[in-house]
């Protein structure tokens, strides 16, 4: 009996160890695949903050397995094909990555027209759910949208006019992004991130644009010393998407459907663009640590790139118009929604 009762003693204190641990199995499973290192600013400040609450809001019955740096596979411009297919079931991914497949998005990657992350996430989720969802993302359950922070240009001379690109190969992050940096007198060199160490490293480019907060992952301003920012409106930024497939999505209960929705949204989306702005900070001390040269460009400075840009935003309006979507009315909404946001 003594015996007995010590066995039921150690199978009973080893359940409830392996409940205390999370070893019981989550009844819902899903990947998420994305294209940087597990420990940059967007897969460990953003995304691991989302699944981890998603996690816990449904009681351990959802579990969010991460893969960081295409680890299942693929290259990132097919993420959200990748999605769609229920090759994965959640990804984040930048727009710009399928050029011309997300043209109201590009709203927000005009030159000199964004001035706070928040603001612009804020802005964007809203017109997502008036004019994208049902549209341009109808093939995905979005979950979450937002903006980088400030666009830089990080070059191997030094950057204070538009007349200093004329003749640099400068790594852009989209279809606008590119227009800007043609219109500005660079040649524009499309490829996602994760190419730019390399590509900088070979020579293959004179410099890139990207936000501060990256460039610690990639390794920037060990590649190259001149960095080039603005004063008022971002020369650029870049529009990102969080999203799931729908049956995956439609595959779980009312309930946990509503633990999906309630972590995602608004609230996450200016979560998301905040987050990464505010990490644009400690990544550019980094460069100062260094030595490395960074250029301020007053508001007159800025101005005039502003004006030399001019033209990407008629380009682009005048595009939308062709395509049946009033582009002037998204950038008015854009900005009256910005300037609201608080």
């Amino acid at each position: 009996m003594a015996i007995h009762k010590t066995l039921l003693g150690f199978v009973g204190g080893a359940a409830l160890a392996l409940a205390g641990t999370g070893a019981l199995a989550a009844e819902y499973t899903f990947n998420l695949q994305s294209f940087l290192p597990a420990q940059a600013t967007i897969p460990s400040k953003i995304i691991d903050v989302w699944a981890d609450e998603v996690e816990e809001a449904s009681g351990g019955r959802i579990e969010i397995k991460r893969f960081a740096s295409m680890q299942l596979g693929g290259k990132p411009p097919e993420l959200l094909d990748q999605v769609i297919d229920g090759v994965i079931d959640i990804t984040w991914n930048v727009n710009g990555y399928t050029p011309g497949r997300f043209p109201s998005t590009e709203v927000f990657e005009l030159p000199f027209l964004v001035t706070d992350a928040r603001a612009a996430s804020s802005a964007y989720w809203t017109m997502m759910q008036e004019h994208m969802a049902d549209t341009e993302f109808k093939a995905m359950k979005v979950l979450g949208v937002w903006v980088h922070g400030p666009g830089v240009i990080h070059a191997n001379k030094e950057v204070t006019s538009p007349e200093d690109f004329n003749g640099m190969k400068i790594r852009g992050a989209s279809r606008q992004v590119n227009a800007l940096l043609k219109e500005l007198g660079a040649t524009p060199v499309g490829m996602p991130v994760p190419a730019v160490p390399e590509a900088l490293s070979k020579g293959v480019i004179d410099g890139t644009t990207i936000p501060w907060e990256v460039t610690k992952a990639l390794k920037v301003p060990e590649l190259v010393e001149h960095h080039t920012e603005f004063t008022g409106p971002m020369m650029y930024t870049i529009t990102f998407v969080l999203a799931m497939n729908w049956d995956k999505y439609n595959s779980l209960p009312d309930d946990l459907k509503a633990v999906i929705d309630e972590n995602s949204g608004m609230k996450f989306s200016v979560f998301a663009g905040g987050t990464q702005q505010d990490y644009d900070a400690p990544s550019r001390q980094l460069a100062v640590d260094r030595g490395n040269q960074i250029i301020t460009l007053d508001a007159a400075q800025s101005a005039k790139w502003a004006e030399a840009s001019a033209p990407v935003t008629a380009a682009w309006v005048a595009e939308m118009n062709e395509k049946g979507i009033d582009g002037q009315a998204l950038i008015d909404q854009a900005k009256t929604l910005m300037a609201a946001y608080k």
